[in-house]
């Protein structure tokens, strides 16, 4: 069951990537950071600097029908704990037919990812992670799959099988790098897709559970413990 819904860097293949960090603030809780995906498009996520620079950098990827906002308190801990956070969107809020579509999505994360390794007087570019939830989960192990810069994922509320995207290739091509899988106990599919992805895996696969019913960003929400795990786990991993 799934739930609720100017610089240039030449990138691998055909990635090319123009990058702007406009000014504005954005609340306390971040500033907007834009840049442009290989199609042209202007993406724009929120940037959570860490004070210490260079730092590790994480991006962030919601789930379906959410925006970048549901990772506002965690990005601003994130840098506060010295880990530097990019928030993005989804590229929409219809789910394409075609599996294959869908999983074009995560360009989007890998240009985010090319946006954070372009700053290395802000960003460690060996030490760059993802995040995402439900949807976004899936979408992070792809992109993170396809970009051996990555250093570490978090997946929360992952699914084995996202509307015919399945996620156990994209895992096996991740390879030893290591994995945080987390889930809510009283969300079966989601507890399933942890334990079968967790397991026979080439590299570390932590597992942290909570008691709480919710799914995806929503469980960040509702779990203070499971915010906690996801900072720690960056921390550890990226140094």
């Amino acid at each position: 069951m799934l739930f609720g819904a100017g610089r240039c860097v030449l990138g691998v293949g055909i990635w090319a990537l123009c990058v702007t960090v406009p000014q504005p603030a954005v609340g306390a809780a971040g500033r907007l950071a834009s840049f442009r995906a290989a199609d042209g498009r202007s993406l724009t996520g929120l940037l959570f600097e860490a004070d210490s620079r260079p730092a590790a950098a994480v991006v962030l990827v919601p789930m379906l029908g959410r925006s970048r906002d549901d990772w506002q308190a965690v990005g601003q801990q994130l840098a506060e704990a010295n880990v530097t956070a990019l928030a993005i969107d989804l590229p929409g809020v219809a789910l394409p037919g075609d599996p294959e579509a869908l999983a074009a999505w995560h360009h989007d994360i890998i240009s985010a990812v090319m946006f954070l390794a372009s700053r290395p007087a802000e960003v460690r570019t060996d030490a760059i992670g993802i995040a995402g939830a439900s949807l976004g989960a899936t979408l992070a192990a792809v992109a993170a799959a396809a970009d051996p810069s990555v250093r570490a994922l978090a997946l929360l509320s992952p699914s084995l099988d996202y509307r015919g995207l399945r996620i156990e290739g994209s895992m096996r091509a991740y390879g030893a790098r290591p994995a945080l899988l987390m889930a809510s106990l009283q969300d079966p599919y989601a507890a399933r897709s942890v334990r079968e992805l967790a397991q026979g895996a080439a590299g570390l696969r932590e597992q942290r559970w909570s008691t709480i019913p919710a799914h995806g960003t929503l469980l960040l929400q509702r779990d203070a413990d499971m915010v906690r795990s996801l900072i720690e786990w960056f921390q550890q991993t990226l140094g």
